[in-house]
């Protein structure tokens, strides 16, 4: 299996790989041994659509040198694009849309017949309350809350290629939750496409804050760390609970996209520089020590010189801990697509750079501000190469976020926690040292 794209795609393949493993199937994760290779594609933006399809020609490659008899393409792209892969690329043997991923055996042993196959029953169909081979370390994993999302920003495809928002039970998630933290799993990391509305289409109103007061009952779990919530639904309740609760890492990312009201209007968000600046204030005060992660947007329709440079004084002035930029790419079938002044290409990449280069002043500074202090951590892993094990405190979230490095005399191991002080940085990681007590 190679999965591609964010982690609410990661856990549809985990489901997807316990499925075979419990009809008999085995996982191996050198692909040159496979007989069938399943490619779960993202397919968000054009970079990520790119990246799927030249996974899929890959897989093509390999299908004409090694051991690989087979090729399925399932997730987003497979979902958004149906007969066209098939058409356009003939080597691939099945292409199944999200909600026939449940059906996943039967695609296996059908292609291994010979057959070819093509499946796109209603997204709904998509599993979410099911066993899972999870893929990550072992200390930690990512708990999908729900799939799909109801926002429709003018810019994003995903609620037409995921469908409506659909929540699951807290009892479910509980139980979840139960299961892969007693088999080690003690970094619980929430995800949903829009995880403040969690429970608004079951329970008639949001239950974030319900859910997670039920998670951080589970003695097993030592942390949560909470991923995409929208900054117009992060109300005093959410706040002061990760003030409050102790297993609730100090740390929540917000996808703000931008700070100006026109822009944020245009691309059906709510928000402006004033109510934005309000709640990051607030979030500081309330909790100080709070690691606040955001991505936003350039060269968005309409975006005019004022309009950017209102951003980029934005992202200046508040100084976000961790910040991610990318430039507006025109999705099919999306509002944006056809909106009236859309920004050359050239624009977007340069104001991109202005963006990211104020973000590595910011985090300069940050980091800095961080030497002389020790943290508690965990190890993620070692590098043979470098001589350097890497571990992350509350502020760094895996596989987006930077690390500690750092060297022992002492023989450590993947999920051990650690007291390390800051003794420098580099670029975007901190350099730290061994505390022992």
């Amino acid at each position: 299996m190679i999965s591609l794209g964010c982690p609410k795609n990661q856990v549809d393949a985990e489901i997807m790989l316990k499925k075979l493993q419990n009809s008999g199937f085995e996982i191996t994760v050198d692909e040159t041994q496979a007989q069938i290779l399943i490619i779960n594609t993202c397919g968000f933006i054009e970079s990520a659509k790119q990246e799927a399809i030249d996974s899929i020609f890959e897989a093509i490659e390999l299908k004409e040198t090694t051991s690989v008899e087979k090729i399925i393409v399932t997730g987003c792209l497979a979902e958004r694009y149906k007969q066209e892969i098939m058409k356009e690329i003939p080597e691939v043997d099945a292409v199944i849309g999200i909600g026939a991923n449940g059906d996943i055996v039967n695609v296996c042993n059908t292609v291994l017949k010979g057959y070819k196959y093509e499946s796109f029953p209603p997204k709904d169909k998509l599993p979410l309350d099911c066993e899972r081979l999870v893929s990550t370390p072992k200390h930690w994993a990512y708990l999908k809350v729900s799939d799909g999302c109801n926002n429709c920003c003018s810019y994003c495809a995903i609620p037409e290629i995921r469908g409506r928002m659909r929540s699951r039970t807290i009892e479910s998630i509980v139980s979840e939750a139960k299961t892969i933290s007693a088999n080690g799993a003690r970094e619980i990391i929430i995800v949903a496409q829009d995880t403040t509305r969690y429970g608004e289409d079951l329970y008639g109103k949001p239950m974030l804050c319900e859910l997670l007061r039920e998670l951080c009952k589970i003695d097993t779990i030592s942390g949560i760390r909470l991923m995409y919530c929208y900054p117009e639904m992060i109300n005093d309740e959410l706040i002061n609970l990760i003030a409050d609760e102790e297993k609730i890492l100090k740390y929540i990312d917000i996808p703000i996209q931008h700070s100006n009201e026109k822009i944020l209007s245009a691309m059906n968000r709510c928000g402006s520089y004033d109510s934005l600046m309000q709640l990051i204030n607030k979030m500081r005060q309330t909790v100080p020590e709070i690691c606040i992660r955001t991505t936003v947007m350039v060269g968005f329709p309409g975006e005019k010189e004022e309009e950017f440079e209102e951003l980029a004084r934005f992202v200046k002035t508040t100084k976000f801990d961790k910040l991610g930029c990318f430039a507006f790419s025109p999705e099919e079938n999306t509002v944006a697509e056809t909106m009236d002044e859309q920004v050359d290409e050239d624009i977007k990449q340069r104001r991109l750079e202005i963006i990211m280069q104020e973000q590595c002043f910011v985090s300069e500074a940050i980091n800095k501000s961080k030497v002389g202090r020790v943290y508690d951590a965990v190890v993620d892993y070692y590098d043979s190469e470098s001589g350097f094990y890497c571990a992350r405190s509350y502020f760094d979230a895996p596989e987006i976020d930077s690390c500690i490095i750092f060297t022992s005399d002492l023989k450590l191991f993947s999920g051990m926690l650690v007291k390390l002080e800051i003794i420098g940085y580099d670029d975007y990681d901190l350099k730290g040292q061994l505390v022992i007590d």
